[in-house]
């Protein structure tokens, strides 16, 4: 059964790395036959979090936002798409994600971590697990982790080397658990609304 899936992609840099794992991820869940759409933070350019969309009056959100905020409503799952930056969070997939909170209830989310160096952003991966699952999503156990990037995927998002097979390997587990827990969410969405 096809899905409906965000992949969150949070990079500001201008050489961004990660592009290639969001794009990867991206096409291989279209490839088995899900609805994806990849929400890359630095398109969207929301603003250092001041209000939460919840925090606006109704219809008076930016548009940028309200526009995201119904495509996470409408979601049955997500991957977060995340680099590590000194052992922590990427800050522009933070700030974004951040803006939201009951929009993302009762949906499940996948973690892919990706760095320059063999650790492959492991730690910020850790470190979503406990922010994700505060804002009441069911993190899947299934993580890919990616590193180093350069040599894993190409510019254009495909797998190269040793690596490469690596993360093709992993992948379809990946996107099987969060399947499952796709489905299983929205059955149980249907049968009791999350507790806005």
């Amino acid at each position: 059964m096809a899905h409906r899936l965000l992949v969150l992609y949070g990079s500001y840099r201008s050489d961004r790395m990660g592009i290639r794992l969001a794009n990867y991820i991206v096409a291989e869940l279209r490839a088995r036959g899900d609805d994806v759409e990849l929400i890359d933070a630095k398109a969207v350019g929301l603003p250092m979090l001041d209000r939460m969309y919840k925090e606006y009056p109704k219809g008076e959100a930016p548009a940028a936002m309200e526009t995201l905020a119904a495509k996470i409503r409408a979601a049955d799952g997500f991957v977060f798409v995340t680099g590590e930056y000194n052992w922590g969070l990427q800050p522009g997939l933070k700030n974004l994600t951040d803006h939201f909170l009951e929009e993302w209830f009762w949906r499940p989310a996948a973690i892919a971590s990706y760095s320059a160096g063999r650790l492959s952003g492991v730690r910020a991966a850790t470190a979503w697990h406990g922010t994700l699952s505060e804002m009441g999503m069911v993190v899947i156990s299934s993580t890919l982790a990616v590193g180093p990037i350069a040599q894993t995927l190409d510019a254009d998002g495909r797998p190269t080397g040793d690596a490469g097979k690596s993360l093709a390997r992993a992948f379809p587990r990946f996107a099987e658990d969060l399947a499952w827990w796709a489905e299983a969410a929205k059955a149980q969405r249907a049968k009791l609304e999350p507790p806005y």
